[in-house]
């Protein structure tokens, strides 16, 4: 009798990357007719008539280690002055009633409490000042 010797299979070592070419020209085929039908968005460029108005100077309301308060308007560039809870509401709201876009800025020595800071952030809040910020140094390296 005789006896077939079968082929023992061997491990392939390849990739095979025909499927892989099949999937990617599918997609293309799919990317390339839907291109089309898809709607570009919409962009609003600007026009030259149309300006911007320049951003406000904030007002700045310093708080010295003796709990006072001192009000520069930067917009004006005029020196601090010293100014009661009462005076630098008043104050605000003029400037708010010209601009309700207003920024407040509120710096303080390095040794006053943060009490001090948050009262001050406190009665602005109270009387709708919506803009406030912290004014900090950066520290000298």
């Amino acid at each position: 009798m005789l006896i077939e010797k079968r082929g023992s299979r061997r491990l392939m070592n390849q990739i095979n990357v025909v499927p892989y070419i099949d999937v990617m020209l599918v997609l293309l085929v799919i990317f390339m007719v839907a291109a089309p039908l898809m709607n570009p968005g919409q962009v609003e460029l600007p026009s030259i008539g149309k300006t911007s108005n320049p951003p406000v100077a904030p007002l700045e309301v310093s708080i010295h280690t003796d709990q006072t308060l001192w009000l520069r308007d930067r917009s004006s560039n005029a020196d601090e002055r010293k100014i009661s809870r009462n005076e630098l509401v008043v104050a605000i709201r003029e400037k708010q009633a010209r601009n309700a876009d207003q920024a407040v800025v509120i710096s303080a020595d390095k040794d006053v409490r943060y009490e001090a800071v948050l009262d001050v952030m406190d009665m602005l809040q109270q009387n709708q000042v919506s803009k406030v910020g912290l004014l900090a140094k950066p520290r000298s390296q």
